[in-house]
């Protein structure tokens, strides 16, 4: 960390919201619609992500008061739980949550910059090494992480003013784009048809054949199915609203953080929501959540079946044709570049909180002229352009948005736990609606645990193997004094 505190409450804010805004907002509606089938559904999902991520930030907000230390959730959990979680939390970070995000993010910068650049379109191999097909997009997401990874080194005030920058242009962007997109609503009537049985959920299942056209059946749902549908479907809306939590790793930079770090909890979360269901109210207004799968016009796919699942693309170009694709390019290539700043600078402070307390590499700890830890940059920028080659975004974002939720959890669980072990350590804000408001996030966030595993058992699967992977690590690292 820097020697002075250079972030006050504006810079919090940003941090929260650019690392919380990438490309999803943009993509995921897609296949929310496809899961839960009509436009007061596809609202409610996206209502109940920001509502539960609001709830877990409150929370947060007196953990991070109370021991504003650089590390933050893995110092919350240290504190309550001590060494052996607080290990697999950190060791979950650096293997999938933190990394596949910056890996995700960096991914979606190069997808779409093949809109101006066909090198990089998706598909575009370059390079064959045995079993596994580089990509250029693969070989740009790499370099972009690389890039930031390096002007992250040069000091914490060069990583805040591309974060400050970058946010506040996309904020002002995205607010452009809902303004346009509402506004055209008046002369149009596909609002009006989407609001017509809004609440008529049913789901697409993809019933193709291999080598023929797409096919898709249509399924009413109702009841349980639907509350599951809708756990579903959370995990793109979730996976868009994380990394609202990376602010906590750099308390140490931040000015009277006992005092900005809830405020920019609460804001920043709050601002993205605001934004994501705004978005998607403008998406309403220019397709219909339905379409034909079958068909190559932008309206007549609809949200559900846009062309490449590029809804905030096939929604522009209602209203600027073709160069709509460009607009929103610019505008994802912009978000994703600010993002992944966020993300890899707040990143790397966690792994140095870790080795600080001689639960990682102890190289972790070093820091550069700058004031900043440069070997935990450079291993975290390693790992996550390894995991550019490993998966797809999808694959990426279910095992991120898994993990997470489940030391979401722990983390709110160790509020209570807190309050018990530390009832007099100072607390200068305690969590809005303490108990009721907690026990609703753990019991929601449970609930969407337990259905995206039933679910998407496999990719599931494999994030909770990566964290009991973690186990014997721990006992490793507890043993080799040496290494850390």
């Amino acid at each position: 960390m820097s020697n002075k505190p250079s972030f006050n409450l504006f810079h919090t804010i940003m941090l929260v919201s650019g690392s919380m805004i990438g490309s999803g907002v943009f993509i995921v509606s897609a296949d929310i619609a496809r899961t839960v089938g009509s436009a007061g559904w596809l609202i409610v999902v996206w209502l109940l992500s920001g509502l539960i991520t609001l709830f877990a930030a409150l929370s947060y907000g007196e953990l991070a008061a109370m021991l504003p230390k650089a590390g933050g959730q893995f110092v919350y959990i240290k504190e309550a739980f001590g060494d052996f979680l607080a290990f697999l939390y950190g060791w979950t970070v650096f293997m999938v949550i933190q990394t596949g995000v910056i890996a995700a993010v960096a991914m979606a910068f190069a997808k779409f910059s093949g809109v101006f650049f066909p090198f990089f379109e998706e598909g575009n191999v370059v390079l064959k090494i045995g079993f596994l097909n580089i990509s250029s997009s693969q070989l740009l997401a790499i370099a972009i992480i690389f890039l930031l990874s390096y002007i992250n080194t040069l000091g914490i005030n060069k990583g805040k003013l591309i974060q400050t920058v970058f946010t506040s242009a996309k904020l002002i962007a995205l607010f452009g784009l809902i303004i346009v997109g509402i506004y055209a609503a008046f002369n149009s009537n596909v609002l009006r048809e989407n609001l017509t049985n809004m609440w008529n959920a049913y789901t697409w299942k993809d019933i193709s054949i291999e080598g023929t056209e797409s096919f898709w059946k249509k399924q009413n749902i109702s009841g349980l199915t639907l509350a599951s549908a809708i756990g579903v479907a959370m995990i793109g809306s979730l996976f868009s609203s994380d990394a609202w939590n990376n602010v906590t790793f750099i308390a140490g930079d931040i000015k009277k953080p006992e005092r900005n770090l809830p405020l920019g909890l609460f804001f920043g979360v709050l601002i993205v929501t605001i934004i994501y269901v705004l978005a998607n109210f403008a998406y309403l207004c220019l397709l219909p959540v339905a379409g034909d799968f079958n068909s190559s016009g932008v309206v007549e796919q609809g949200i559900a079946f846009a062309d490449k699942d590029r809804v905030a693309t096939a929604a522009l170009s209602v209203l600027f044709g073709d160069t709509a694709k460009y607009i929103l390019a610019a505008l994802i290539m912009i978000s994703t570049f600010g993002c992944n700043n966020g993300l890899i600078l707040a990143g790397a402070r966690l792994f140095e909180s870790m080795a600080n307390h001689q639960l990682f590499f102890k190289t972790c700890k070093k820091q550069n002229k700058h004031n900043v830890p440069v070997n935990a940059i450079k291993l975290q920028g390693i790992w996550a352009s390894i995991l550019c080659l490993s998966g797809s975004y999808g694959s990426l974002l279910d095992y991120c948005t898994f993990s997470s939720l489940l030391f979401y959890i722990i983390t709110i669980i160790a509020l209570f736990v807190l309050r018990k072990k530390l009832p007099n350590l100072n607390r200068p804000y305690k969590a809005w609606g303490y108990p009721i408001i907690p026990v609703i996030y753990i019991i929601l966030t449970t609930l969407i645990c337990v259905d995206l595993l039933w679910y998407k058992t496999l990719n599931c699967g494999l994030g909770l193997l990566i964290i009991v992977l973690g186990i014997p690590v721990y006992y490793l690292f507890k043993r080799n004094k040496s290494v850390v």
